[in-house]
């Protein structure tokens, strides 16, 4: 029982900072353009090919 004082607050805690850097990156733009990086391997680079 005496485990549940320490393990619940870490939890709380441990989710409130999931949570913060979750709005922290919507913020940042992060989550703006889903399809440009999956439509990016499509694109073929001539710039960094040595052959």
């Amino acid at each position: 029982m005496n485990g549940l004082i320490f393990l619940i607050p870490i939890a709380l805690g441990l989710g409130l900072l999931g949570l913060a850097a979750f709005f922290w990156s919507l913020k940042k733009g992060q989550f703006d353009d889903l399809d440009g990086a999956a439509l990016r391997i499509f694109v073929e680079d001539e710039e960094g090919r040595e052959s």
